[in-house]
């Protein structure tokens, strides 16, 4: 796991080695083991090295034999073992173990090609220097990132925005108003925007080339995931199949030079890895977990329970309110704004395990393959009663049923049904925008200034959404939501959120479930396996029963956040206020202050729950404070 940088002049200028530098020492958390660099005239390519595999001989920037073919590379490839057998089938020699030398070797024998037979989590960048082009590619998922910026004739990429802003003073800053309306609502600014109106986030499963003779950007995807070819399993044999598949996943995501651990939530999912790699390893694994001075949210004992049964060695730590004095090393490593709050526990989680192996699996994608969040159920519920009711009714009756019925946030989960009454008026996809939302649309034009709106020139983050949607190559409901996720939530805020906690810590995470063989495996199993009536994940449930327990596989879900809702009320209220209210604010221009005003007081007084709205707002002024105020 590495940092890369680059600069392409295609005007031909000199790349200057002292900005690569600094370009390239802004991820020095990426890579602390080395950091080199490759300079042919107009093209430099930098490399920070997290060593994980062959430590002695896989330094980069690496090359093929005659030099012509160079490559920065971040990741893993697990089966690059495969790939060298082949390649030395036809001719080619290696002088390293790396897989990075695979990829090189790769490239030469396939072209552009060649990354659609790698499996693994990756961002590397080739410089061809027959062609004078340089080939850029991204994992499928979107587990490692890339940034670029382009303004005609220099080219900078980095695997975060920092590297591209300490190119010079003279690029620039503008801000992307569409994205700030993302983030709005949803906490996170999907691809292939960022922030920064003028530098964009290359896409999971796409390809950039760009070369000195074209000097044009080429974009191109070479992967989808297709939900197409369902097949008809009968329910023992699909189990069977679910548990050879993550076994071969797991194992093949155990390969390294350094130590491996896990993280351990006690979730179906991070049990579930646990479970299988104890059959894989001959020694006790290192599982690490983090919980919260409250208990309601704290899942530490479920993980030590797992912990007990697999024989780990288990480590736990304890985030308290304090834990946001961290808050301004996470708006560094993160670079946008960026509100999902499990992103400071993650941080901690991380920083842990670090202290015990430089390598953890963890059990992120269960949830996206198996249908696992609590918002599916509710739009199965939804959906049920769609069909019961003719929309002439449904429509006007739920809607002001909507409208009525008040915000209670305080009141037992089953009582909250002004959302519910709310979705069963609208269509399904509406419905599941609407619940996917932290502002809906609706009343974010409500609350946002008329100048902000105007700038926004009628875009609409519910149409970006529907386009992934209607994408989806299935007419079923579920499948088609679950490819929106795997093309927005997954890559653009779990996978941010692993890759920017891990990393701020020089630790490497693999993520096994979402191996692209095996959601491939995964797409193939109809939505009413993954939920049946009621309950969420039912095939993985009944497939996981003969290595989990009951009280793992069939208690509550819990998501891994933060009590924010406490916190702003008790322990972090001054912060909050003192941010949210300053002076000249940023958010002043963009919301309304009567909103903040009431949302502030309501959830004060504790009749209404604004935590996550307030954690948005106040991060998105936190970031402007540090990387836009002069």
């Amino acid at each position: 796991m590495c940092g890369i940088a680059g600069i392409f002049h295609l005007d031909k200028k000199p790349v200057a080695e002292q900005i690569l530098k600094i370009m390239n020492r802004t991820m020095t958390h990426r890579g602390p083991d080395a950091e080199d660099y490759h300079i042919d005239r107009y093209l430099g390519i930098a490399h920070r090295r997290l060593s994980i595999i062959d430590l002695n001989g896989g330094k980069q920037p690496l090359c093929n034999e005659d030099g012509s073919v160079w490559i920065a590379f971040n990741g893993e490839i697990y089966n690059f073992l495969e790939l060298k057998s082949l390649l030395e089938s036809k001719g080619h020699k290696f002088v390293t173990k790396s897989d990075t030398e695979v990829i090189v070797h790769l490239y030469e024998q396939y072209g552009e090609k060649s990354v659609g037979m790698l499996q693994g989590m990756f961002a590397y960048s080739i410089w061809d220097k027959t062609k004078q082009k340089l080939f850029i590619a991204r994992d499928r998922i979107g587990i490692k990132p890339l940034y670029y910026y382009f303004d005609g004739k220099t080219f900078l990429f980095g695997s975060e925005i920092k590297p591209i802003l300490k190119y010079g003073s003279f690029i620039p800053k503008n801000l992307d108003y569409t994205a700030i309306y993302d983030y709005l609502t949803f906490g996170f600014i999907p691809a292939p925007k960022s922030i920064f109106s003028n530098i964009k986030k290359l896409e999971p499963a796409h390809t950039l080339s760009i070369d000195i003779i074209s000097q044009k950007i080429t974009i191109k995807k070479y992967w989808d995931l297709s939900f197409a070819n369902q097949i008809k399993w009968q329910e023992n044999k699909l189990k069977e199949a679910i548990i050879g598949n993550l076994k071969s996943t797991v194992k093949s995501h155990l390969i390294s030079d350094v130590p491996l651990g896990a993280f351990l939530s006690g979730g179906i999912d991070s049990s579930a890895v646990v479970a299988v790699m104890s059959g894989l390893i001959n020694e006790p694994i290192k599982t690490c977990s983090i919980g919260f001075d409250n208990n309601r949210v704290s899942e530490l004992p479920y993980a030590k329970e797992v912990a007990e049964l697999f024989k780990t060695n288990h480590y736990e730590h304890i985030v308290t309110p304090d834990g946001i004095n961290i808050l301004d090393k996470l708006l560094y490593h993160y670079d946008e704004p960026f509100a999902d709050t499990s992103a400071l526990p993650s941080f901690y989680l991380s920083k842990i395990t670090r202290q015990k192996v430089t390598v953890a699996l963890s059990g992120d994608g269960g949830d996206e393959n198996f249908a696992g969040y609590r918002r599916y159920l509710f739009d199965y519920a939804e959906n049920k009663i769609r069909s019961l009711i003719p929309g002439f009714i449904r429509n006007p009756l739920f809607r002001t049923l909507g409208f009525l019925y008040p915000k209670a946030d305080w009141l037992p989960q089953v009582f909250r049904a002004k959302t519910t009454f709310q979705n069963i008026a609208k269509s399904p996809f509406d419905a599941y925008f609407n619940t996917i939302s932290i502002y809906p649309e609706f009343f974010l034009n409500k609350i946002l200034s008329p100048d902000f709106l105007k700038k926004l020139d009628g875009y609409s983050s519910k149409d970006f959404m529907k386009s992934h949607y209607d994408n989806a190559d299935s007419k079923n409901f579920l499948d088609k939501i679950l490819y929106t996720e795997i093309k927005t939530f997954l890559p653009d805020d779990y996978l941010v959120k692993v890759d920017r906690a891990s990393m701020a810590n020089s630790l490497e995470v693999r993520v096994p479930l979402l191996d692209h063989k095996f959601m491939e495996f995964t797409a193939t199993i109809k939505p009413n396996l993954k939920l049946r009536n009621f309950s969420s994940k039912y095939i993985f449930k009944k497939s996981l029963e003969p290595i989990l327990p009951d009280s793992i596989l069939y208690r509550k879900k819990q998501g891994f956040e933060l009590p924010v809702d406490d916190w702003i009320k008790k322990d972090l209220k001054d912060i909050f206020y003192d941010k949210i209210f300053s002076k000249n604010s940023f958010i002043s221009n963009i919301i309304q202050k009567e909103y903040l005003e009431k949302i502030w007081n309501g959830h004060q007084s504790g009749t209404k729950l604004y935590g996550n709205n307030l954690w948005l707002i106040f991060l998105l002024e936190a970031w402007h404070d540090k990387y836009c105020r002069d």
